[in-house]
């Protein structure tokens, strides 16, 4: 009898306790964020936890994990692994570590994939275009196609074995402008979620990378501005665990007789590329994303949107500079709506 008094008076306790800790207040997942100036440019992270510490200490990690890129892959660093390629091109093979090595064979691969309108080697390029509203004539078609001269990724040369890259002429140089924010965006998303963050959101200028929910567990959603009004979003992309990528030419441009000259320039032929305002990618994958939205922008609207829709899980809303709205052939009104909304401008997320 004792020993039946004594279990039920346990379970009575454990009941007890139970009931207890149901009713203790559970705190509420909160959006934590920062905004600073990384790879010359303007990233915000933003963290979902339920620990503010936890939350902050990720964010910092994000941080020194973009800044460790940098290091890594600028070209404008004396000390990075990229500078001592550029420097010894058309001398000898620099091996590189397994990371950067990798990064420029995916980008070798989405060279060839685009047909050269995505290249690395866009570096070598001599600024013969200016678009600081200093430009009032247009440059010799001679000075253009001399200006591209050096741009080729077939003639980055990698080596497997060895996991070096030499660049086979002298004067080339390769960069990452278009592609190296996607990738550090991916990489402090990553670690970010290892150390157990569920929701948030890495927004490196545009290229912009998402994963759980939001605080109120509603989806993220990304404001896509209107070209025209930059202080109006005309549409809305749901971004659930994927990124979003836009390229525009409506805030960089030089206008030379009447004409806007976009700033993206085309690498295969040293000319501005034309006939679209502005390209928006999504795709699970920012570095993809990033690239993508500069080949896009190169390859015009046809042959643009005939590369994505062979893409299996890409994604792209294009504007035309005749403000004709495109999408790809599985971007469904779930994605978008055209209603326009005053809101905040491009990669807002909300």
């Amino acid at each position: 009898m004792l020993r039946r008094l004594m279990i039920l008076l346990f379970l009575s306790l454990t009941w007890l306790v139970q009931v207890q800790a149901q009713r203790l207040p559970t705190k509420e997942p909160h959006a934590y964020k920062k905004v600073l100036l990384l790879m010359g440019t303007r990233f915000e992270l933003a963290a979902v936890s339920r620990d503010e510490q936890k939350a902050w200490e990720a964010i910092e990690a994000g941080i020194n994990e973009t800044m460790r890129i940098e290091a890594l892959i600028s070209e404008w660093q004396p000390t990075s692994q990229t500078s001592e390629i550029n420097r010894n091109a058309g001398i000898k093979p620099v091996v590189v570590d397994q990371e950067l090595y990798d990064l420029i064979s995916r980008s070798n691969r989405i060279s060839a994939m685009t047909g050269g309108a995505f290249d690395i080697s866009f570096a070598s390029i001599d600024k013969v275009w200016r678009f600081d509203g200093s430009m009032k004539t247009l440059p010799a078609p001679e000075q253009v196609a001399a200006s591209v001269a050096k741009i080729n990724y077939k003639n980055i040369i990698l080596n497997p074995e060895h996991h070096s890259v030499f660049l086979k002429e002298l004067g080339m140089k390769i960069g990452f402008g278009a592609i190296g924010k996607g990738y550090a965006a991916n990489r402090a998303r990553d670690i970010m979620r290892e150390m157990g963050i569920e929701g948030g959101v890495v927004n490196a200028a545009g290229d912009l990378v998402t994963w759980g929910r939001q605080a109120d567990g509603s989806s993220w959603y990304v404001g896509i501005a209107d070209p025209e009004e930059k202080d109006k979003v005309f549409s809305w992309l749901t971004a659930d665990n994927t990124a979003v990528v836009t390229s525009g030419n409506y805030e960089k441009y030089a206008e030379i007789g009447g004409k806007r000259y976009s700033h993206i320039i085309d690498p295969r032929t040293g000319f501005p590329a034309s006939g679209l305002k502005s390209v928006t990618i999504v795709c699970p994958n920012g570095e993809l994303g990033d690239a993508l939205a500069t080949a896009v922008s190169v390859l015009g609207k046809d042959e643009g949107l005939y590369l994505i829709n062979q893409l299996k899980g890409v994604e792209c809303l294009l504007i035309t500079d005749n403000n004709e709205v495109l999408t790809s052939e599985s971007l469904h009104l779930h994605y978008y709506q055209s209603k326009k909304i005053t809101a905040a401008p491009t990669a807002t997320v909300d």
